[in-house]
């Protein structure tokens, strides 16, 4: 059998293996059902808990996949027992999505975190198997790596261990051990950053951004066939649906607007970038499920007012355009007028909280021109001195 040997960031033509597209796909059972459970908590009128356990579900699914995908990107060997341990890894993410109805509904993570768990020490025997066929600084940063992943997955056990009525200490916990998991890869590449590659990078971003927001999309379309099919209510909903698409669509036009592996040089930008990607994939899955609250609201199947429902969809997609501007965007603006537009597209959409019934489509309309703003702008000739 091969070893398992680091890969060139010089490589060329590098793009994303059947199998991580497949593991892809497999994540998105654990993506609707969190949004499924977020959908359910803010339509019943249970907003701040819903968030908060959205939240916390979200980070175990986006940083389980974030490990694999890095990994991959440094030590992918696709031979027989690489693809082995990803179907294990593809088992722990089914077990981990059994677990989120319970996680959310009762706080049990005992299904949760035998889930991750599995997930997770998958990965940790993948990174003991870089260290057998590593030599120096590489071999410790995989070593660091496999003992600071499995120290954390202790910390998860040991969390289910808590007798606490309250749940506060189960979620100062749970706070610590999150800051623990993210402190694992500084630490394991204090000293010498892993051989990812930039582009693949950014292509494996693109491609989990694009099925975050297709879930979106079937999502809102589900919710509109069974609202049409009970209430027949096609007045109230098409403001909805073409608000809904809109904001999508605007939302996958503006990601991929650069070219983003020109700016992943070196671990400093890749930590920022990568991380904050939390926020813009959690943000992109939580807008499906407020158009389904707002699908709900507006045939009186949700128990929240007008404006809690529009709020569902414009705090989230105004999230969206922040992060991706903050993270992804700025970087490539040329002017004050290009920065600024991103920004003020985001209040624009808070703004429309407060349109009622038109909420939806007022938020989608503004995503739409904000896109032919940008458009427009990126198309100016550069003005040299």
């Amino acid at each position: 059998m091969p070893g398992m040997n680091a890969r060139s960031r010089a490589e060329r033509h590098r793009a994303s293996t059947p199998l991580e597209l497949f593991f892809d796909l497999c994540f998105v059972v654990a993506v609707a059902q969190a949004g499924g459970r977020l959908l359910h908590a803010v339509a019943e009128g249970h907003a701040v808990t819903g968030i908060v356990s959205y939240a916390a579900v979200f980070f175990a699914i986006w940083w389980a996949w974030v490990n694999f995908t890095w990994f991959a990107s440094a030590y992918d060997t696709d031979d027989t027992l690489y693809r082995v341990v990803t179907f294990v890894q593809i088992t722990g993410v089914l077990i981990f999505a059994a677990g989120v109805p319970r996680a959310f509904d009762a706080g049990d993570w005992t299904v949760g975190v035998v889930g991750y768990v599995v997930m997770r020490l998958a990965l940790t025997s993948q990174w003991l198997r870089a260290a057998y066929y590593a030599r120096g600084a590489e071999r410790r940063v995989a070593l660091r790596y496999a003992v600071g992943i499995s120290v954390v997955q202790f910390g998860w056990i040991g969390m289910l261990l808590l007798t606490d009525d309250t749940g506060a200490a189960r979620a100062a916990v749970f706070v610590v051990l999150v800051l623990a998991e993210m402190s694992v890869p500084a630490i394991a590449e204090r000293d010498r950053p892993t051989s990812w590659h930039p582009h693949h990078i950014g292509e494996r971003y693109g491609l989990f951004t694009i099925i975050v927001l297709g879930e979106t999309i079937a999502a809102a379309t589900v919710a509109v066939q069974e609202a049409l099919d009970e209430h027949q209510a096609f007045g109230e909903l098409l403001p909805i649906a073409a608000g809904g698409l809109l904001i999508v669509f605007s939302a996958w036009w503006i990601y991929f607007a650069v070219p983003i592996h020109d700016y992943l040089r070196g671990s400093r930008e890749a930590f920022v970038w990568g991380y904050g990607h939390y926020l813009i994939f959690g943000s992109a899955a939580a807008i499906g499920s407020g158009l389904e609250v707002a699908v709900e609201e507006a045939v009186g199947k949700a128990h929240v007012s007008d404006t809690v429902a529009a709020a569902a969809v414009t705090v989230p997609s105004a999230l969206f355009l922040l992060t991706v501007w903050a993270l992804h965007t700025r970087h490539f603006k040329r002017d004050l007028a290009e920065q600024l537009s991103l920004p003020v597209a985001a209040l624009a959409i808070l703004a429309c909280t407060f349109a009622g019934e038109w909420a939806v489509l007022a938020a989608g309309l503004v995503a739409a021109a904000t896109v032919a703003v940008g458009v427009t702008l990126s198309r100016r000739p550069t003005v040299t001195v």
